[in-house]
Formats: C-alpha cells, sequence, structure tokens
C-alpha cells in the first residue's frame, strides 16, 4: 500500500500546483503515517525525451533483434508502469504550459502506456487526485475560453485510458500576484486559492478513507 505523487512544474520552488498536492498528500499521511509516498519529479527530473520512441519502436521489434537503447527504453517503461500499478492511491500535480500539456507528463505518459499491458488499466478504480493549475483565466465567457488543451487530455488519459476513480482540481489566475496587467484580478485569484485548498484538504481526507 501507498501514496504515488507526481509532479510536473519546471518551478518547484513556487510551484501552485505543488502546494495543493502537499495538503492532499498532509491528510493522506495524517491518516496512514506509516505508509510510504513515493514520488515522482518530472520537472526536475525528466524523462529522457527519446525514450518512447525507442518503446514503442522495441514493442514491435522481436526481443532478439532489438537495440541497446531499444531495451533500455523498454526497461525504464515497464518500471514506470510497475510504479503506478503498485500504488494505493495517486496524486498529480500538472501545470498548463502554452495552453498544452506539459512534455514531461507526455512523456511519461507514452512511456506507461508502452510499459504496460495493451489496452491496459493501469489504475483501475484506484482514487486519483488530479491538481492542475493555470495561470491564466480559462473559464467560460473569457477571452481564452477553449485554449485550455491539457486538462481534457489529462482527464481523457487518467479516468478513460487508465480508468481511475478521479477528482480533479482546478486552480486558475495563479500568476494574478506577480503580472501587472491582471492586478484587477488578485481578488479573485484569491478566492480561487481558498477554494482549491479546501478542496485539495476534502479530497486528501476521502482518498485516506479509501
Amino acid at each position: 500500500m501507498s501514496l504515488f505523487r507526481l509532479d510536473a512544474s519546471i518551478l518547484p520552488g513556487t510551484s501552485a500546483g505543488a502546494e495543493l498536492a502537499g495538503l492532499v498528500e498532509a491528510e493522506w499521511t495524517a491518516v496512514h503515517p506509516d505508509v510510504p509516498v513515493v514520488r515522482r519529479h518530472l520537472g526536475t527530473h525528466p524523462l529522457p525525451a527519446d525514450a518512447w520512441a525507442h518503446a514503442h519502436t522495441g514493442n514491435l521489434t522481436p526481443e532478439p533483434d532489438r537495440t541497446p537503447a531499444q531495451r533500455d527504453a523498454l526497461t525504464l517503461a515497464r518500471e514506470l508502469a510497475a510504479e503506478l500499478e503498485a500504488a494505493e492511491a495517486v496524486v498529480l500535480a500538472v501545470p498548463l504550459y502554452n495552453f498544452g500539456v506539459s512534455q514531461h507528463f507526455k512523456t511519461w505518459v507514452d512511456l506507461i502506456i508502452a510499459g504496460a499491458p495493451l489496452g491496459s488499466p493501469v489504475l483501475k478504480g484506484k482514487p486519483a487526485v488530479l491538481v492542475t493549475v493555470r495561470g491564466g483565466g480559462y473559464a467560460p465567457g473569457t477571452p481564452r475560453e477553449g485554449w485550455d488543451h491539457s486538462t481534457p487530455y489529462l482527464k481523457r488519459i487518467l479516468a478513460d485510458v487508465w480508468q481511475a476513480d478521479l477528482v480533479v482540481i482546478e486552480r486558475e489566475l495563479t500568476l494574478a500576484t506577480t503580472s501587472p496587467g491582471m492586478r484587477h484580478l488578485q481578488d479573485l485569484a484569491a478566492d480561487l486559492h481558498a477554494e482549491t485548498m479546501a478542496a485539495a484538504r476534502t479530497a486528501g481526507r476521502e482518498v485516506a478513507a479509501r
């Protein structure tokens, strides 16, 4: 039994997602103080960018004919898949970058798909909390409604492909305190911050009780 935590921010010292994931983790460890938390930080320790191509082509190549790079990539892919499958619960902190999913997270997903049995729902029935944060505003009616191409993908992979019992916590306007053009949104940003902190604590308690 373990909690698997994944972070993907390239700015770990100021990560808004890490703050919320930390609240989920704190609620978990309060209930399960002796249960390990397995961590992987894709922002500070990114996976090799070419590993997925080698793993994918390695799966299509008979084992005796695989190159050393294909063998190494498949070993990594299987380790990542096993790490996720071994977890009892999962919390992921994945930010929006340039209107899409982080390349670090995408590489991780692709490698797990390559390392698990074809079509395997590696999180089937497991509680998972996705924390995703956005610097600006993408809500209905805003100028950039529909520009968030990350969150729908994250939900599709985690809930539909991997079949996790998924809770999603979304925080917007994280740059309101530092961006001069967003000063008029600071009060709203503070309210959203407080709401998501409460949601993270609630999600952590619910996951811990499972």
